[in-house]
């Protein structure tokens, strides 16, 4: 009979443990090494593409002449970006890059900025303001007002979040979202990717530490990570009624179980 109730709560045991998501499924580098330095690829920044918004702001010791190359500052309206200048909410001007990659900046007229960075715009400003004898300090600085980038699927808060800056990996937006839920495949995450109007998606396996070598470990304005639900949860969205899941899942547990003590004890 001892025989019995052992195998009986091994049984059990098996069946707990085959309910549960185990930690091959749930922990992120499972093939990383530890303590061994890695070099990390130098990461450029963003290009600029059609539809980004600019802001391009020159400074110079002399802030009459430097006005005439900066967009004026207008009262707030909402949805846009904002400063608190004076205790007033004013809106942050930008210059939005044309379909064929130009925008018209004051004074020098039409520029070609589809394919930079915002280092390379700056300098290729400052160089033209010198060169051409309209600011001889001028300093440039140029940055994305428009760099969001999405995330959805089985995270904590899925949405839509806003980059400072223009360097953000997909680690740091799910980050963001509050990182995926016990229910989200570490191993067929998607980032969908437009650009040059053509769409691009990559599958990242969070699981592999061979995301860092992906093109999408570093996102780009407007990419859309997805995280696929697994198993588990598909079964779950069948059902409604949380109570009447949990209530099936110990129904059918139970009758297992109750087949396999049947079986051993006509077999012993």
């Amino acid at each position: 009979m001892n025989k019995t109730f052992s195998l009986i709560c091994v049984l059990v045991a098996i069946l707990v443990a085959s309910s549960c998501s185990t930690v091959k499924d749930i922990a992120y580098f499972q093939n990383k090494v530890v303590d061994q330095p890695e070099k990390i690829d130098k990461h450029g920044g963003i290009v600029i593409q059609p539809k980004d918004m600019l802001s391009i702001v020159v400074s110079s010791k002399n802030p009459e002449l430097a006005a005439m190359f900066n967009l004026p500052v207008i009262s707030y309206q909402a949805g846009s970006e904002v400063a608190e200048i004076g205790g007033y909410s004013q809106r942050l001007m930008g210059y939005i890059v044309d379909n064929d990659g130009t925008i018209d900046f004051p004074v020098l007229g039409e520029l070609k900025v589809a394919g930079l960075t915002r280092w390379e715009l700056s300098e290729m400003v400052k160089k033209r303001l010198i060169s051409e004898g309209y600011l001889s300090d001028a300093v440039v600085t140029v940055e994305f007002l428009n760099f969001k980038v999405s995330v959805l699927g089985e995270v904590t808060s899925p949405g839509t979040f806003t980059i400072e800056g223009d360097k953000v990996t997909v680690l740091q937006a799910l980050a963001l979202a509050r990182d995926l839920t016990i229910f989200g495949r570490r191993d067929n995450v998607s980032v969908i990717r437009e650009r040059d109007g053509q769409r691009v998606i990559y599958q990242i396996n969070l699981m592999d530490v061979d995301l860092f070598k992906s093109p999408a470990y570093y996102l780009q304005q407007n990419d859309v990570i997805y995280v696929e639900p697994n198993v588990e949860k598909a079964r779950q969205s069948t059902i409604d009624d949380k109570g009447l899941r949990l209530t099936s899942i110990a129904v059918s547990s139970a009758s297992v179980l109750l087949s396999l003590i049947s079986i051993l004890i006509n077999v012993l």
